[in-house]
């Protein structure tokens, strides 16, 4: 690090915490502001705020990581959230932002009655809002201590690198506390954009290295697995420990493309949407521009981003060799520090700074909203003035900080963690889904959708049966599901006055609320889902197209790629179409 480093470090915290200063007047006044931005942010800068939170400081590595291990086939075992995604978009993301609401816990108690409502809704915000959020920014602080002592090993340790992270979740802190998700959004843009431009950049000097010799030499060097787009799916599968292409079984295979996208729920990637992604919804101006904005989401999410990290990913394969299996995902930072000249360097930094902390500006803001909205409003403290509620939620900005340090140190790995949450949250998912679109769903309903999968896995797990990850899907979606079925029809539905308030706001429409709309003929209720399907279904096509084109395109594969561009730009064109037939010719 030279001198011009360090001053365009500086030169990025300045930018930073000017922006949120400037902001600082609109996060003021009510909560409505502070939580999402007076519901006015245009479908653009929603959309990057989405993509920026998803990108921290771990994605590069994990990334690097999967390429290493099974190839550019690995990137599938997050791919396939798209079909999720894409449901998201275009079934739910104009419900949220319908609702008027302030988070999504709030929709407990929107949509259910009675005392299991208040207890799930604040069971939710204490274990959303303070565990769940706690533990998830201590697992992005593991990531930025692993790329500081990575990059400075002659300055940072395991023993003082919690001190430079904590500095940099301080200047976070500060700023989201002052500005809001106002600031929160527009520091995310511009996060967002310095961290692409560094993850370019990086990926372009690394792959013209004499020892790879451009992209034509990339791949001459490579074997013939690391390239491969699509995994290998076969009856048996023999797990490799030295690397190979992502090999899948066929029950393997079904469980992620069949069950996991819409049965389990996991932080980000909700079916139905929710967390950060439906607080994003809710603050866009509309609900033209909210379902734009999870629609540029998607696209720029699997699309834009993973190709710069996917090149330095495969030039590690052939720059480090003798990296070991767990290891490959260091590759990223050897290739920062190896091969990045003064001035590089600081930009690669300023832009992994970036990813870490609009990652933690946004989960210090959405899980403050938890804990004021749903727990210290709602239980603790209610009839205040909006700026009391502004005023404590400023405070506790600061507190989730420190508390997140705390977990951090508590934290040694999270190998285990994804498979972990989204095998205790499988079976949820079809009841987030349901709620809006089924009236007969209900708060006990929910409550024994989320501790049932719980139940089930510690029976699994400790039972030493001989089932393992995705596999056990199989067992804990369908125990889930008839569990919390059974209890649907035999608990007491619904208030019936609290479902139709529900619907008067809402009126999803459809076959599951007829015994609701037939009592409210002044209601017009959502037509036309067939409509809906056939974009879902585009929408996969156009983002899955768009991903091998480009991918395709870099690797001098120009015509198949073109091929892949025109089916994604007819099915874009197909979705504009059905928009334009639903009256949404033009966008706010």
């Amino acid at each position: 690090m030279q001198i011009i480093d360090w001053l365009i470090i500086l030169l990025y915290f300045a930018v930073s915490l000017t922006i949120g200063l400037i902001y600082s007047k609109r996060a003021g006044g009510s909560t409505e502001n502070f939580f999402l931005s007076g519901r006015k942010l245009s479908w653009w800068l929603a959309g990057i705020s989405m993509v920026a939170t998803t990108f921290a400081a771990d994605t590069p590595l994990a990334v690097t990581e999967l390429v290493g291990q099974n190839g550019i086939a690995g990137n599938w075992l997050w791919w396939n959230m798209l079909i999720g995604g894409m449901l998201t978009t275009f079934f739910f993301a104009r419900l949220w932002r319908r609702a008027d609401i302030l988070t999504d816990i709030e929709f407990i108690e929107f949509r259910y009655s009675g005392k299991p409502a208040a207890v799930l809704r604040g069971f939710k915000a204490v274990y959303m809002g303070i565990f769940m959020n706690t533990v998830i920014m201590g697992w992005v602080n593991l990531a930025m201590i692993k790329i500081l002592t990575g990059m400075f090993p002659e300055y940072v340790n395991q023993d003082n690198a919690l001190y430079y992270v904590g500095g940099c979740m301080l200047i976070t802190a500060f700023y989201s506390a002052v500005s809001g998700l106002w600031g929160v959004a527009v520091t995310d843009a511009f996060q967002f954009i310095l961290a692409m431009i560094g993850c370019i950049v990086l990926a372009v000097v690394v792959v013209n290295q004499p020892q790879i010799g451009g992209l034509s030499g990339l791949q001459s060097k490579l074997p013939e697995w690391a390239m491969r787009f699509t995994p290998e799916i076969s009856s048996e599968v023999t797990p490799s420990s030295v690397g190979g292409i992502l090999a899948m079984s066929v029950s393997t295979f079904l469980a992620f493309i069949g069950i996991q996208w819409w049965a389990s729920w996991y932080p980000g990637a909700d079916p139905g949407g929710g967390g950060y992604i439906a607080q994003r919804m809710m603050g866009a101006k509309d609900e033209k521009n909210s379902l734009y904005a999870t629609l540029f989401f998607q696209v720029a999410h699997y699309c834009i981003r993973p190709w710069p990290w996917i090149i330095v990913g495969l030039s590690a394969l052939v720059l480090y060799p003798d990296l070991s299996h767990a290891d490959k995902g260091l590759g990223f930072v050897k290739a920062m520090n190896d091969f990045l000249p003064a001035g590089l360097k600081g930009l690669l930094l300023a832009a992994f700074l970036g990813a870490y902390m609009s990652t933690i500006a946004t989960h210090l803001n959405w899980g403050t909203s938890y804990f004021i909205n749903d727990f210290y409003r709602r239980f603790l403290n209610k009839n205040k003035s909006e700026k009391h509620y502004v005023k404590i939620a400023k405070l506790m900005t600061i507190v989730f900080m420190f508390l997140s340090v705390i977990v951090t140190t508590q934290m040694t790995t999270i190998s285990g963690v994804w498979s972990f949450v989204i095998e205790c949250g499988a079976g949820l998912g079809l009841v987030l889904i349901l709620r809006w679109f089924w009236w007969r769903v209900n708060a006990i309903s929910e409550i024994v959708a989320t501790i049932t999968p719980f139940i089930v896995y510690a029976v699994l797990k400790f039972g030493e049966f001989d089932v393992i990850f995705p596999n056990t899907l199989y067992i804990i979606v369908p125990v889930t599901t008839f569990a919390w079925l059974l209890t649907a029809f035999i608990t007491k539905p619904t208030d019936e006055s609290k479902l139709e308030s529900f619907y008067r706001r809402v009126h999803p429409g459809g076959i599951g609320w007829k015994k609701i709309s037939a009592k409210l003929s002044d209601v017009k209720s959502d037509t036309g889902y067939y409509l809906l399907f056939i974009d879902w279904v585009a929408g996969i096509v156009l983002v899955y197209s768009f991903l091998f084109g480009f991918g395709k395109i870099i690797f001098g594969q120009a015509y198949t790629g073109l091929l892949f561009l025109l089916i994604g730009f007819a099915a874009a064109m197909l979705i504009r179409r059905n928009f334009n037939k639903a009256g949404w010719k033009t966008i706010n």
